[in-house]
């Protein structure tokens, strides 16, 4: 049950970072991942969402290198970009 509860918070977070580019960033790399996550890949987005929507956004594109606790492979498919519903 804490599972659920966490991955209905997180989807919630996600999606409500404070822009539509970050929203659909974060938001889509979520419903396409999400509910395969292991335990520790939850706790490290669960981290991830605690920094700024620009920092995650240049870590994703390529325009920055991600601080050390964010060079995973979660990551590593969030820079692939390949999440996005572009009929949204």
């Amino acid at each position: 049950m804490e599972r659920e509860v966490r991955l209905k918070r997180l989807h919630f977070r996600s999606w409500h970072r404070g822009t539509r580019e970050a929203d659909n960033m974060i938001g889509g790399f979520f419903d396409k991942w999400g509910q395969s996550w292991t335990d520790a890949e939850i706790n490290w987005f669960e981290k991830l969402l605690e920094e700024e929507d620009v920092d995650i956004m240049a870590w994703a594109i390529g325009k920055q290198p991600p601080p050390a606790p964010f060079q995973t492979n979660q990551m590593v498919a969030m820079q692939k970009l390949d999440y996005f519903d572009f009929t949204k």
